[in-house]
């Protein structure tokens, strides 16, 4: 089997049971951002994380491959790719409380940065942050029935992404740094 097909070289693009539509389409937009996420974060996995975080991110990879099966499917329940969020936004609370139980409280805005492996996660986290953003324009457009579920899990990775950026620093003895404002 070749890997080109060349019926999207008209610039459409099939769904799975469903119709082909304009790749620009915000359901394309919402899970090609999905996908991009998901890259973004093997490339996070590949800067050597400390800790348990790159078993905790090839988990999240595996959801973020069930959430693009939804969002690329228009009648989800029926090719049963409906995907269950609240256990998987639960664990991740839980790797937040475990990861922030060892940081110093936060009491300032922080830069991005640090070492290269908090840098790939702050990257990430912004990826995660459009990503969301997309999925609401998605939402809103009516086109879906519920994507209320992706947007929570997208919401609290962005949270992780951050104490994971954080806790690479820490781990790594550099401190974050903080925002200064120019008012000062």
């Amino acid at each position: 089997m070749k890997i080109y097909t060349k019926t999207g070289d008209a610039g459409t693009t099939g769904l799975f049971g469903g119709p082909r539509v304009a790749k620009n389409d915000a359901r394309i937009c919402a899970y090609g951002s999905i996908d991009e996420l998901n890259a973004v974060l093997g490339l996070a996995r590949a800067s050597d994380l400390p800790g348990d975080m790159d078993r905790m991110i090839v988990h999240i990879q595996h959801q973020l491959f069930s959430i693009g099966a939804e969002l690329a499917t228009p009648n989800p329940e029926e090719h049963g790719l409906k995907w269950p969020a609240e256990d998987y936004v639960t664990q991740m609370e839980q790797w937040i409380d475990d990861l922030e139980s060892q940081l110093q409280p936060l009491r300032n805005f922080i830069l991005p940065g640090g070492t290269i492996q908090a840098a790939h996660l702050h990257v990430a986290r912004t990826v995660c942050r459009r990503t969301e953003r997309e999925i609401v324009s998605f939402s809103n457009s009516g086109r879906v029935s519920d994507a209320s579920h992706i947007i929570v899990f997208l919401n609290r990775l962005s949270d992780l992404l951050f104490v994971m950026a954080r806790y690479s620093n820490h781990v790594a003895g550099i401190q974050d740094t903080r925002w200064e404002s120019p008012r000062k």
